[in-house]
């Protein structure tokens, strides 16, 4: 008789209990960016439109209860996360000019480039005005950390010329810089009423449950699309951005497919066949391989951290958000 499978817990499913207090958290994201000057609360009005999963509030949210943590405060310090999540999101498809996130024109597209770029200032400004006015010295200043560590790794990522020499070492400081420290802060904050031990334990967590976020995000973009229609979707290589799936692959790839990355690289538009042979040829050569097993290791770093924190539904959920991280389909 064969086990059955368990299946990976939906972000739905894990966010449950937090329902009253996510509903909160979109009400103090009103309260906090609310504007009388048209434009801006134009622009707002599209940016709630287009709002995600609200994954980092639920971080911080569970890293408060599993702490004891005082429910009113996290729920504000929850808003002004997502906050900061939601102008890094303005500022990159400024950067790299997009026109669509989440099937929505991006304010780049919708507006102009320079109403985004002000735009993700004007979220940034809100949110350190809301720090200011919570009246706690400690929240300002690892989200102060993280926004210039998130800034810093924008900043190196403009910085790789040469995308094929791009390593594993420059690669996990950009996912650090990127994602894993705004999952980092995000879990510190909440646990930041608890003793130094489970903050930084939190801290951990948060960390590696975001390498290993961005290592998923990476691979999806690899093999998200095989099961339904045989092609992957291919669009970081469609934008000539090199992760750890083609880093680790290039060096054992042949001299022939090797030349077919570069001719991927120095097209202006990749079709898909050129994608679908690099996805092959990276297949081929373990790049996927080793990145699920970088991801897992990550997994595992994040579950052990939780060790510390006593028995509670609030851990439960926190060890869930790992399992959904490296299960997860987008």
């Amino acid at each position: 008789m064969t086990t059955p499978t368990l299946r990976a817990p939906t972000l739905a499913e894990i966010q449950a209990p937090l329902a009253e207090r996510l509903a909160r958290v979109r009400e103090e994201l009103r309260r906090i960016v609310v504007a009388d000057f048209e434009l801006i609360a134009e622009a707002n009005t599209h940016l709630f439109q287009m709002q995600g999963k609200m994954f980092r509030p639920t971080l911080l949210l569970f890293a408060s209860e599993a702490t004891g943590g005082d429910d009113a405060r996290a729920v504000s310090l929850a808003a002004v996360v997502e906050l900061i999540h939601l102008a890094t999101l303005v500022h990159d498809d400024s950067v790299d000019h997009s026109t669509m996130r989440r099937g929505m024109p991006t304010l780049n597209a919708l507006f102009s480039h320079q109403v985004s770029v002000i735009m993700g200032d004007f979220l940034y400004s809100r949110a350190v005005v809301e720090l200011v006015r919570q009246g706690d010295l400690e929240p300002l200043r690892v989200m102060s950390r993280v926004t210039n560590e998130m800034t810093v790794g924008e900043m190196r990522a403009l910085l790789a010329h040469d995308r094929l020499k791009f390593t594993e070492a420059e690669y996990d400081l950009l996912i650090r810089a990127k994602t894993a420290s705004l999952f980092a802060g995000a879990c510190e904050v909440g646990a930041g009423q608890a003793g130094p031990r489970e903050r930084e334990a939190m801290r951990r967590y948060g960390e590696s449950l975001g390498k290993a976020f961005q290592i998923v995000d990476d691979l999806l973009d690899y093999t998200e699309d095989e099961a339904v229609t045989g092609k992957p979707s291919g669009l970081d290589l469609k934008e000539h951005k090199v992760t750890l799936p083609l880093i680790a692959a290039l060096p054992r790839m042949t001299p022939a497919e090797r030349a077919r990355v570069e001719e991927l690289m120095r097209a202006p538009e990749p079709d898909e066949r050129m994608i679908a042979d690099v996805v092959a040829a990276a297949t081929r050569a373990g790049g996927i391989e080793y990145a699920r097993a970088r991801a897992a290791r990550h997994q595992q770093e994040a579950e052990a951290e939780l060790e510390i924190l006593p028995p509670s539904p609030a851990r439960d959920a926190l060890r869930a958000c790992v399992t959904y991280v490296t299960e997860r389909r987008r």
